[in-house]
């Protein structure tokens, strides 16, 4: 059966997985290519949603199980190991669907998924909208709004950028333009397509601000199932964000405990977030640290840990706003409540922004982190700065004294106002 890669053992038998993920589109048996349409004749078992099954040729005499909770069918079809299984998925199964989650399930359960697993993809919703768009794919960013933060999305709002997200349901769109509009993109062009290869198949097309003018209108055009492509246009006036440090201090909610910017940038720089780190931001503050972190590399995360409620409360509706909804806050004194820290995800690099004069929590810290991990903190006060000076002594790092001045207006005249110098260790765990 074409389609499907052999392994040839040591006795030079031949052994095809057992398991096959087959793409399926809205056109149903017509999707299907003649390998997928062999090896599901030839399974035992095949799973899917209910409209998938009933896309099946009639002659398929496998026995069809519908799909239920996702553990449940992850357990049945693990249980099924070594016998002929076909689980039926839409689209590209690799791209935000089913099968990167039996990937995953098969790696936990100790087995190599490219060993026990086959994928059979058809055209998925990202390639049949950039399709009916002419939108050449390459040049789209695709997301998914499925079970995810819709605010995630203000992360990708820039002039000119086209994006294609897969919706949560029929609200989605509505939600989009109010985020749109929020961000000062009120002119972006929403598309909405659904059942894309289908004989259902339709489109409603609108900008931004009139999805948020009128959301019950749009709401009842769109069905559940959709695909989103936006064509993000900013309003006159308004101004993008950069994915580059250095946000506007104005760009944060904070009430004076806030790193500057300049100071900021630098600090990034000295932290140097890498494709899936974790960050510690101790002391968070406003959550500038934090935030920007994770806007400066993909799948970073990060824990922002504060004792003020009112500031932690604050960092959350920033990293709303900044387009990172995902950063995890914890309200802790450190380093009293550093016990709760014990059943945290391990940190690649720890920034301390508050209380680092208090005794024991650079060192404290500095035990928490893996050999080769980061730790960079900033010292304003004198007393911090002794804390530096000591934990410098003992564990070595690289020491900058920064000091930054902006213009400010003296009536007609302008002078230079200089902002608290700062001392910054950067230090490396052997």
């Amino acid at each position: 059966m074409s389609g499907v890669s052999r392994e040839t053992t040591a006795a030079g038998n031949t052994a095809a997985p057992w398991l096959t993920v087959v793409g399926i589109g809205d056109d149903g048996e017509a999707s299907l290519t003649a390998a997928a349409i062999a090896i599901i004749r030839t399974a035992s078992m095949v799973i899917g949603g209910q409209r998938s099954l009933d896309h099946l040729p009639a002659d398929c005499p496998a026995q069809r199980v519908g799909w239920t909770t996702l553990d449940q069918t992850l357990d049945t079809i693990l249980a099924r190991r070594g016998q002929p299984t076909v689980v039926l998925a839409t689209g590209d199964p690799m791209w935000f669907g089913l099968g990167s989650t039996l990937s995953q399930a098969l790696q936990q359960a100790g087995h190599d998924p490219q060993r026990e697993m086959a994928v059979l993809p058809t055209p998925g919703a990202f390639s049949l909208a950039a399709a009916r768009l002419c939108w050449p794919l390459q040049d789209c960013l695709c997301l998914t709004a499925h079970g995810r933060p819709v605010a995630a999305l203000r992360l990708h709002f820039a002039p000119g950028q086209r994006l294609l997200v897969l919706s949560h349901d029929g609200q989605t769109a509505a939600q989009v333009a109010a985020e749109l509009c929020d961000c000062g993109y009120g002119p972006s062009q929403i598309t909405a397509l659904w059942h894309l290869g289908g004989t259902n198949e339709g489109r409603f097309s609108a900008r931004a601000d009139h999805f948020s003018a009128n959301p019950e209108a749009a709401n009842q055009t769109i069905p559940a199932l959709n695909t989103l492509a936006i064509d993000c246009v900013l309003a006159e006036g308004a101004r993008p964000l950069s994915r580059t440090p250095g946000l506007p201090d104005e760009a944060f909610e904070h009430d004076g405990q806030l790193t500057k910017r300049e100071a900021r940038a630098l600090t990034l720089m000295a932290l140097a977030p890498w494709p899936g780190a974790h960050l510690w931001d101790i002391g968070a503050g406003s959550g500038s640290i934090a935030i920007e972190w994770m806007r400066a590399a993909p799948r970073t995360t990060a824990l922002a840990v504060e004792r003020d409620p009112l500031r932690l409360a604050r960092v959350v509706r920033n990293a709303q706003a900044l387009g990172v909804p995902t950063l995890r806050t914890m309200l802790a004194d450190l380093p009293a409540g550093l016990l709760a820290l014990d059943d945290e995800q391990q940190p690649d690099v720890i920034f301390v922004g508050g209380g680092v004069s208090r005794p024991g929590l650079l060192d404290k810290l500095w035990s928490r982190l893996p050999a080769g991990g980061r730790l960079v903190t900033n010292a304003v006060t004198l007393e911090a700065e002794q804390a530096v000076l000591d934990f410098h002594r003992r564990h070595g790092g690289e020491l900058r004294r920064l000091a930054v001045s902006r213009t400010q207006p003296v009536g007609r005249l302008t002078r230079w106002d200089t902002l608290a110098p700062l001392t910054q260790l950067c230090a490396e765990k052997p």
